[in-house]
């Protein structure tokens, strides 16, 4: 999906310096919504690149219920071969199906609040939560940029219902700033990665235990080759060991998935692991500005320009091999841009950007 055969290398040179173990992706959908798509061909495809597994719910549905979404999902999950597991998408009015579904196979719930117009404390959805606290299921909780503050919401569910495992999606962004303050009080409270800037991944690793941090593409407006590679690189590049960075690509959600207890895996590191210097800040920050315009479909114009000039430094630079890598990706854009597919609105070749703003951001991790 997308330009994954092209950012493939700088994933898998990821994964060969970690240790063996599974990698699940605890974020990704199925559906048309949104103007954004993604087939099970697609989803099952881009999780085989990534020698993945995913947890899978429903896009958005315009009449605000998910039955037939939920089932689709399940069927999905079904014939994946084990690959997908699906979550139930509840919103109060189909509370009561949600019995039925995990029986049928479903392995946890998913709560957007802003699509779906639902408060987390609405008691409508205890009998869900009460389900999931019940059978030690995950909760994946949407936390993105639109949402008002949702923490004291969130540890007050943490708190009632310890048997579930609550995930705030999108890197917690709309309470992170003050909810890792609290993280050492309810054990059950995890994050997940599915955002797109290096800045609030390395915020995440750095204020977070690296045991609840949970991996995530968001498929389809990412892929799993492309956001585990963003990932795993600014876990090595904020301190976390290989051991560490194994656990938030799967080791850890695997085992939520299978009701087993979580691994302590210590505090977060206490320094990045090696120091961006100034070219390596201005390639990754105009490269962001640049993919900002391309998530819009529009072309990504002067800041490229200056990204690429920010690349142009003499081979005795200590930064010169980071920064070859991060031209080699731009050039990877420029040889491609005119075959990729536009998929969902974007402006094709948009990940390889995405993904040589990540490499200029974490030059402690390796290079292919």
């Amino acid at each position: 999906m997308y330009a994954d055969h092209l950012v493939q290398p700088w994933y898998d040179r990821l994964l060969a310096d970690l240790p063996a173990g599974p990698v699940l992706d605890v974020h990704t959908h199925l559906g048309d919504s949104d103007a954004v798509t993604a087939s099970y061909e697609e989803l099952v495809s881009a999780l085989d690149a990534a020698r993945a597994r995913s947890l899978v719910f429903p896009l958005s549905e315009p009449d605000g219920s998910y039955r037939h979404a939920n089932a689709a999902c399940l069927q999905a999950a079904e014939r994946s071969e084990s690959r997908l597991t699906a979550l139930v998408r509840v919103v109060p009015d189909e509370v009561d199906d949600v019995e039925e579904l995990l029986d049928r196979g479903a392995r946890g719930l998913k709560l957007h609040l802003s699509s779906d117009q639902i408060e987390l404390s609405d008691p409508r959805l205890e009998p869900a939560l009460a389900v999931a606290d019940e059978r030690r299921l995950p909760v994946i909780l949407h936390a993105g940029p639109e949402v008002g503050s949702t923490g004291a919401d969130a540890l007050a569910t943490c708190e009632r219902w310890p048997g579930l495992s609550l995930v705030m999606a999108h890197c917690g962004l709309s309470d992170l700033g003050r909810l890792h303050r609290h993280v050492g009080e309810v054990p059950n409270l995890y994050f997940d990665t599915s955002w797109w800037t290096p800045a609030h991944l390395m915020a995440l690793f750095r204020l977070v235990p690296p045991g609840r941090v949970l991996a995530a593409s968001d498929l389809p407006y990412s892929t799993p080759v492309n956001h585990l590679m963003s990932t795993g690189r600014c876990a090595l590049q904020a301190g976390l060991s290989p051991d560490q960075v194994a656990s938030v690509l799967g080791g850890q959600a695997t085992r939520l998935l299978d009701g087993d207890e979580p691994l302590d895996l210590g505090p977060p590191p206490a320094e990045e692991a090696r120091e961006v210097w100034p070219f390596l800040e201005a390639a990754s920050t105009n490269l962001l500005a640049a993919l900002e315009a391309m998530q819009r479909g529009l072309e990504p114009e002067v800041p490229l320009q200056v990204a690429r000039h920010a690349c142009d430094v003499p081979g005795d630079d200590p930064d010169a091999p980071v920064l070859a890598s991060v031209l080699r990706l731009l050039d990877l854009y420029e040889e491609h841009r005119e075959h990729l597919p536009r998929r969902n609105g974007f402006t094709p070749g948009w990940d390889l950007l995405s993904a040589a703003a990540v490499v200029a951001r974490t030059p402690a991790a390796p290079l292919p």
